[in-house]
């Protein structure tokens, strides 16, 4: 899997939306490899796109496409500032790797210090999610060239989701929970209690 993640504040969060409700109805039919996208906007109007494609490959025909980039030119305009892009094909999934049933999701961003040491634990924290944390209805983990991850978890609600942050876990569930967190310079939490997402309907 490849996952491209694009973010930016945008000036109107409606519009921004509507812009890209239109890729899915006009685009996506012709979008090959395409496998699905979480989306939202932040407290303070940061558009956040996690774009999953079949390969990086089929994400680059994609931006290929004449009418990719006629729409990327509307899309564009609804930004207000800097864009950024992180390309990964390191990409992880835990617990499945996500749901769209899931109506609060946060994005974890920060540069890893120890790749290698990341998937080690992951291993371990996707069996201790499913056990102790039922609010989680899975993550993917995305790491780019070098070294930004994104993680992106889906909850059931955002209130289950506060009340179990509240709740003390066994201890070796929560040093591996540290250690991951330890991992991870420049770290940067983005709530959106309103996402949205698209899914490859074939």
């Amino acid at each position: 899997m490849f996952v491209q993640i694009i973010q930016g504040r945008v000036g109107d969060a409606d519009a921004a939306k509507e812009t890209m409700d239109r890729w899915q109805r006009d685009l996506e039919p012709g979008a090959q490899g395409w496998l699905g996208g979480t989306y939202g906007i932040t407290d303070d109007d940061e558009l956040i796109a996690v774009v999953r494609f079949e390969s990086e490959e089929a994400a680059r025909s994609n931006s290929d496409r004449p009418e990719q980039s006629v729409w990327w030119d509307q899309m564009n305009r609804h930004f207000t500032g800097e864009i950024t892009f992180h390309d990964c094909n390191d990409v992880s999934m835990l617990v499945g790797g996500g749901s769209d049933d899931a109506t609060f999701v946060q994005i974890i961003q920060g540069r890893v210090r120890d790749r290698d040491r990341v998937h080690a634990l992951m291993e371990q924290s996707s069996s201790m999610i499913s056990k102790y944390r039922p609010d989680v209805l899975g993550a993917t983990i995305a790491i780019d060239a070098d070294g930004y991850v994104t993680e992106t978890v889906f909850f059931t609600s955002e209130d289950q989701a506060r009340l179990a942050e509240k709740q003390e876990l066994p201890a070796e569930v929560k040093q591996v929970m540290d250690e991951e967190m330890s991992l991870l310079e420049d770290v940067r939490f983005h709530d959106i209690h309103h996402p949205w997402f698209a899914t490859h309907a074939g």
